[in-house]
C-alpha cells in the first residue's frame, strides 16, 4: 500500500470563522510513490497543502516550521497547524492522536528504501 488517507475533524481557529462553527472535516494524505517525504492536508474548499512529513512529526513535540506551514503542540492532546498564503492565514487544531495514527500508517506504507534512508 503506497497511499494513506485519513479523515479527521479539525477546528478552524482563523479569525474569520465564527466561534460556533464547530469541527470541520479535513483529510490527511500520504503517497509514497508521489513523494515519500511529504504529507498533504486537505482543508474544506480548494485548499490542499503539501509539506514535509518530518515537520508534522516534529511539530507534535515542539514548535516547528518557519515558512508557509508551522506546527506546534497545544497541550497534551491537540496540535495546531498554521498555513500561510497570499490570501491570509488558516489555523487549524487537530487531535494529536489522529495525527499520530496517520503518521504511523505513513511509515508502514513507506517503501523499504525510504524507511532505511528517511
Amino acid at each position: 500500500m503506497s497511499v494513506v488517507e485519513q479523515h479527521a475533524r479539525a477546528h478552524i481557529l482563523t479569525e474569520d470563522v465564527p466561534d460556533d462553527a464547530g469541527a470541520v472535516p479535513v483529510v490527511l494524505r500520504y503517497d509514497s510513490l508521489q513523494d515519500p517525504r511529504a504529507v498533504m492536508v486537505d482543508l474544506p474548499g480548494p485548499h490542499e497543502w503539501t509539506f514535509p512529513r518530518s515537520l508534522l512529526e516534529q511539530g507534535l513535540r515542539a514548535p516547528a516550521g518557519s515558512g508557509d506551514v508551522r506546527v506546534w503542540p497545544c497541550g497534551r492532546v491537540q496540535a495546531v497547524i498554521e498555513f500561510h498564503s497570499t490570501g491570509g492565514v488558516s489555523v487549524v487544531q487537530l487531535d494529536t492522536k489522529a495525527v499520530l495514527r496517520f503518521l504511523r500508517r505513513t511509515y508502514r506504507a513507506a517503501s523499504p528504501a525510504e524507511v532505511t534512508h528517511g
